[in-house]
């Protein structure tokens, strides 16, 4: 039996990835299509974040996790409660109206936004219900809801804790590049940084350990491998290095 849902009460995730090839930081979107039942045009079609409403009997987090999970597979990333997004007026607009009544939701709906660091690769999009599809967090498609507004403060969070926080490595394959981490940094940070002071701040960081080990199957000269390691973190700051928070 289908556990009974909160009908005012939702979770919206926003799930960050890196891509390396386009040096770009992604948001995983799914596709809201609505065509009208006597002549078939479309009535909705934009892109919305994911989310569901939360279960009775299931807390906050257990909501955001099961979301996660169901888009992508995955459970165990960085995770971050950061907003809650209760604006009576901000599921209102035409086509969110149109979407309700079809859907049959409150539109008096409080959502808790949290947001999702996780490696791109480790993401299988095919054969997914709502075709998810990944987009440059700079560069975003007509947006539903206020989820526009959902991705900015996600992203303005995300900017301040990559300052002082090692989450970046959330987005990094176990085993990266320096250029990969650099390129990482610069993707959420922008491109005002100073490549070369930053390049020289991250050397110093003992937490980022040389490997023995150097690119395979590429063409051009293999580059130097590198890892992130809690362990070395937790001892420099005297704190647990947690994935999720």
């Amino acid at each position: 039996m289908m556990p009974q849902i909160i009908p005012n009460i939702s979770v919206d995730c926003v799930v960050f990835g890196f891509d390396a090839n386009t040096k770009s930081l992604n948001v995983l979107l799914i596709k809201r299509y609505l065509e009208s039942k006597e002549n078939h045009e479309p009535l909705v079609n934009d892109y919305v974040l994911t989310g569901y409403h939360t279960f009775e009997n299931e807390t906050i987090d257990d909501t955001a996790t099961r979301v996660l999970k169901e888009l992508t597979g995955l459970d165990n990333v960085y995770k971050k409660q950061f907003k809650v997004f209760g604006d009576p007026n901000r599921l209102m607009n035409e086509k969110d109206v149109i979407w309700a009544k079809n859907e049959n939701f409150n539109k008096r709906t409080i959502t808790i936004a949290y947001y999702f660091l996780v490696k791109t690769q480790e993401v299988t999009l095919e054969n997914k219900q709502h075709k998810p599809q990944w987009f440059p967090v700079n560069d975003l498609p007509e947006l539903g809801f206020d989820h526009r507004d959902i991705i900015n403060d996600a992203y303005a969070d995300l900017k301040e804790k990559a300052l002082y926080k090692p989450i970046i490595f959330e987005l990094l394959p176990d085993k990266f590049t320096f250029n990969e981490l650099q390129d990482t940094y610069e993707s959420i940070l922008g491109n005002g940084i100073d490549n070369r002071n930053l390049r020289r701040k991250l050397l110093t960081k003992k937490y980022i350990i040389e490997l023995d080990e150097k690119q395979v199957g590429v063409s051009k000269r293999p580059s130097q491998l590198f890892m992130f390691s809690k362990d070395v973190y937790q001892k420099i700051y005297k704190e647990t290095y947690l994935i999720t928070i």
